[in-house]
């Protein structure tokens, strides 16, 4: 007994400080991963974060704080952490050389979430697809085509090219080509089409619209028409003027040509 007695006061002089030390660490870390977890969560939120990203960078904060104090607990009784280190280096090493295309959508996706090139809701064209922005996904962005079909398409592949937001701003442009026939009045032409404009109470007078002569065609005088509207009446506007513009042509007597071809016939002289 005294024999056992005296092993465990030597053990405990030994390693009782130091247990009761990794004990606190180990204690201590779980309050801080606790928070941090909590803490990383809230600021997504409140930004507004995609709820999968939002979860998945709370556990890798929590897993993160974790290990490290796992590893200063171990410290505490001497052992080398160096070869842990090196060995889950290793390891990230491999796992991230096997999903490095996963990891490159995952990459994108944050950067996406951070720095806002577009947010559901808005309507896209990038990496060859367009549609409304359905939701913005770890990996992967989910678009819906005007005709509703889903797509999905890879964060790392859409980033990875041009991006255009077609609702980035609140107000757009319509660009419109009219064409009217040689031996209609330009200038009736103009007033007619800016008289419809300045009536329809969607379209903007800052920037006020214009019209102006933009080419000598074939078989008509081309005019361009650009009204400014807000993003939502784009499509609405554009269908009823290019409509309005065809009636009030044709009760002005303003031609709107189409292509024709003439065809010359060249008699063949009968030998006698």
């Amino acid at each position: 007994m005294e024999a056992i007695e005296s092993q465990l006061t030597v053990f405990l002089t030994t390693y009782g400080l130091k247990i009761i030390g990794a004990i606190l660490i180990l204690i201590i870390g779980r309050i801080l991963s606790g928070i941090g977890r909590k803490t990383v969560t809230r600021v997504l939120e409140k930004s507004k974060t995609d709820p999968a990203v939002v979860s998945f960078a709370g556990s890798l904060t929590y897993v993160l704080i974790l290990t490290l104090s796992v590893l200063a607990a171990l410290a505490k009784f001497g052992i080398q952490t160096a070869s842990f280190v090196a060995i889950l280096g290793a390891a990230g090493f491999a796992i991230g050389f096997a999903l490095q295309g996963s990891l490159a959508n995952f990459a994108a996706g944050v950067l996406i979430l951070v720095l806002r090139p577009f947010r559901v809701g808005d309507f896209i064209m990038g990496a060859g697809e367009a549609g409304t922005v359905k939701a913005i996904k770890l990996f992967t962005t989910e678009l819906a085509t005007p005709d509703n079909i889903k797509i999905m398409i890879p964060n790392g592949k859409l980033f990875g090219n041009t991006i255009k937001n077609i609702s980035g701003y609140d107000t757009r442009r319509i660009d419109l080509v009219i064409g009217i026939g040689y031996g209609s009045d330009i200038q009736q032409a103009y007033d007619v089409t800016m008289g419809l404009m300045e009536q329809d109470e969607r379209i903007l007078k800052d920037p006020s619209p214009q019209i102006a002569v933009s080419e000598l065609a074939d078989s008509s005088v081309n005019m361009v028409v650009r009204p400014w509207v807000a993003k939502e009446d784009y499509w609405a506007v554009r269908c009823d003027l290019t409509w309005k513009i065809k009636e009030a042509f044709d009760q002005n007597d303003i031609e709107i040509p189409f292509p024709q071809r003439v065809v010359h016939s060249v008699a063949e002289k009968s030998e006698g």
